[in-house]
């Protein structure tokens, strides 16, 4: 397996490779690539978004994460907030930088891409935490959030669209190192 190095990306110009991968990452169909590729296209327009890639030495991307400072009208953060609010938690939405998504393509999972990238990101944001939302089940992503900080604010946290419900997690900045 080629090594991957971590950089700045053009989200908006890779946005069918980054789907590419977060399709077989997170088992997406056709469909669902086809909605993602509208939701994506418009974060990367939006104010303060960031982007990193992992790619090989042949260009090939095989992570992404990107993010951006949370804004309580966007549609994420009015979904979570109620049950933010209700475990007592809601503060964090204010003055925090959001992981919108991080993926990592399976042949290059568990080789320390996805903590790269998170920390990375995260290295540079102003703000003084960062939340994410993740599937709520015990997982290799959830067990990477929590070695570097992340912890549970709200469980059970149902998404429209989504078949699966998920959690909220937050953690201080900068993020914990091992």
């Amino acid at each position: 397996m080629e090594d991957a190095q971590v950089g700045p990306l053009d989200l908006a110009a890779r946005v069918d490779e980054a789907l590419a991968v977060q399709a077989v990452a997170f088992g997406l169909t056709d469909d669902e690539v086809g909605v993602r590729r509208h939701i994506v296209l418009r974060h990367a327009a939006a104010p303060g978004v960031r982007a990193l890639g992992a790619t090989t030495p042949r260009g090939r991307l095989v992570g992404f994460v990107y993010g951006m400072p949370n804004d309580r009208t966007q549609w994420w953060s009015t979904v979570v907030e109620p049950y933010l609010r209700r475990n007592g938690n809601a503060g964090w939405l204010d003055d925090a930088f959001v992981i919108t998504e991080l993926h990592v393509h399976p042949a290059y999972q568990k080789h320390g891409i996805g903590r790269e990238l998170i920390t990375t990101i995260t290295d540079t944001a102003a703000e003084p935490r960062s939340i994410l939302s993740a599937i709520d089940t015990e997982s290799p992503a959830r067990a990477l959030y929590r070695s570097l900080g992340y912890r549970d604010l709200a469980r059970h946290v149902l998404f429209p669209s989504a078949g699966s419900p998920y959690a909220v997690m937050g953690a201080p900045l900068p993020l914990r190192r091992r």
